[in-house]
């Protein structure tokens, strides 16, 4: 029984597993999904309520059959050939998502996470009510596109704004960033723009530092990031290299609620992050369910990578 990854061709911590596991003798196939159609294909057929067949990519066979689990590392899209109109790619798309990613989503097997619970546990808005109901404490939060509600939403105190998924996008050629911004006067005062789009404004949280919180299965592996900047402090995404890590325990309160939070929408993985007040109290800031450990495995020495192939090399025939 064989461990699938489908992970970015070019990801270190995907890398780092393929070694883990290949260490314990496990069987494990790397692909990318933007490798499809050019460089993958799948032939599976419907037999006794099973998709059985291949997935053949990067030189390899791989027999659908013989997976016992798939960690799903957020892998590339589908590139399809240059020739094809945008209505001919737009079409290949679709059919492709819901044909390949149909075959693969229904394979009975243990998924780190499934693409499906990966995708509910995405909506920011979702995130917040959930981890209120698990008894996690979040930030006062505003979800508009009408200028008139947050200056309504900005008189109530200090606020913040981020993008509700990742902050990078490519145009023309550039990669551009939009981390968290605080808003001041000149901001409130010329919202234009706003209309276009739902936004995420949040209260500012005063803090002692933040912290991510890695959760496999049932284990947690904490780490404290600790701003060394006035930039890292607003958002420490800002600069790494003015960061300073330690390993922390989270509160009983704050453990129990992450994994409730886990267990209610479906997640094996999830990287929590949160902000510590002076007063020492946690408050929920979001949980992505693909997010990013490797760097902080290092940082505190945490045998996150050993975790999640535990649980690979287990699966499950359920």
């Amino acid at each position: 029984m064989a461990v699938l990854i489908l992970a970015p061709e070019l990801d270190i911590t995907a890398d780092r597993m393929v070694k883990v596991l290949e260490g314990r003798d496990v069987p494990v196939a790397r692909v990318d999904t933007a490798w499809f159609p050019q460089r993958a294909s799948v032939d599976a057929e419907l037999r006794n309520g099973r998709w059985v067949g291949t997935l053949s990519a990067g030189g390899r066979v791989i027999a659908l059959e013989a997976l016992r689990s798939i960690w799903y590392r957020n892998p590339g899209a589908f590139t399809f050939p240059a020739e094809l109109s945008p209505t001919e790619r737009h079409w290949a798309m679709t059919e492709t998502k819901l044909g390949l990613g149909g075959v693969l989503a229904s394979l009975p097997v243990a998924w780190i996470n499934h693409p499906s619970r990966n995708a509910d546990a995405s909506y920011k808005p979702v995130q917040l009510v959930t981890a209120t109901r698990c008894g996690l404490t979040v930030a006062d939060t505003l979800v508009t596109n009408e200028p008139a509600a947050v200056k309504r939403f900005a008189e109530g105190g200090e606020t913040i704004t981020k993008a509700f998924g990742a902050p990078a996008i490519k145009e023309a050629g550039r990669r551009k960033v939009a981390f968290t911004h605080r808003l001041d006067e000149s901001d409130l005062a010329d919202l234009r723009g706003v209309e276009v789009n739902a936004h995420q404004f949040q209260r500012w949280i005063p803090k002692s530092y933040e912290a991510r919180v890695i959760v496999v299965g049932t284990r947690l592996f904490g780490a404290a990031i600790h701003a060394q900047s006035a930039e890292t402090y607003l958002d420490w995404r800002n600069d790494y290299g003015a960061l300073r890590y330690e390993q922390v325990d989270p509160p009983a309160n704050v453990a129990t609620g992450v994994r409730e939070y886990c267990v209610e929408l479906g997640l094996t993985y999830g990287a929590f992050d949160f902000v510590i007040r002076p007063d020492g109290e946690w408050v929920f800031l979001e949980c992505n369910a693909g997010g990013q450990y490797g760097w902080i495995e290092d940082e505190i020495e945490a045998p996150i990578t050993e975790a999640l192939a535990d649980l690979l090399e287990k699966g499950n025939t359920a």
